[in-house]
């Protein structure tokens, strides 16, 4: 008998339209979109959302469409309307704290100054959502420029890497708990 996922919702985190495409601040759209492609689902616009949303095995993917800092907005909605506890929740964000190719799954805590995940905090009411922060690699000049800069060729292959560790994290949090997960991803790839 197969048990119901561990999250109902799984959020990436990113700005939508094609400006941002391929930029580091979109790195938790990869990894969604992997997910997607992985489930042969597609992405639909859903406007009761603000969101583009796509069924994926008893749970949904979405990727807000209210720009970075407003992603709190689409995920409340959606988890007030469905009645999902916030620890049913994965949010998938860039962290340019963390190294290119190293994956950081958590329970619980700040949000480290991601804007983004502030807005998911303060919408949900909570800092206990659990969070996959994926390594975008240190700003050597301005963080703006930095998370809405394109990732560079010679990082392309480090980042499809890790796209596909942070969707084998995500599943495997889905099913076999978030404890186990980072016993198995929270190490250097």
């Amino acid at each position: 008998m197969e048990h119901a996922p561990v999250f109902r919702l799984i959020v990436g985190l990113g700005n939508p339209g094609p400006k941002y495409a391929g930029t580091r601040h979109n790195a938790g759209f990869l990894v969604v979109d992997e997910l997607a492609r992985r489930a042969a689902v597609g992405f639909h616009f859903e406007p009761k959302w603000d969101a583009e949303v796509a069924p994926f095995g008893g749970r949904l993917l979405m990727k807000p469409q209210t720009f970075m800092n407003l992603s709190g907005e689409a995920v409340q909605n959606y988890v007030h309307y469905h009645r999902i506890n916030h620890r049913e929740v994965l949010i998938v964000l860039d962290d340019a704290a963390i190294p290119l190719g190293e994956l950081r799954l958590r329970p619980s805590g700040s949000a480290g100054g991601h804007n983004g995940l502030e807005s998911v905090l303060i919408h949900l009411a909570s800092e206990a959502v659990p969070r996959l922060r994926f390594g975008i690699g240190s700003a050597t000049g301005a963080l703006i420029d930095h998370v809405i800069g394109k990732f560079e060729p010679w990082e392309l292959g480090a980042v499809e890497e890790s796209v596909s560790r942070a969707a084998d994290a995500a599943d495997f949090a889905s099913a076999h708990g978030l404890d186990a997960a980072m016993n198995l991803f929270n190490k250097k790839p």
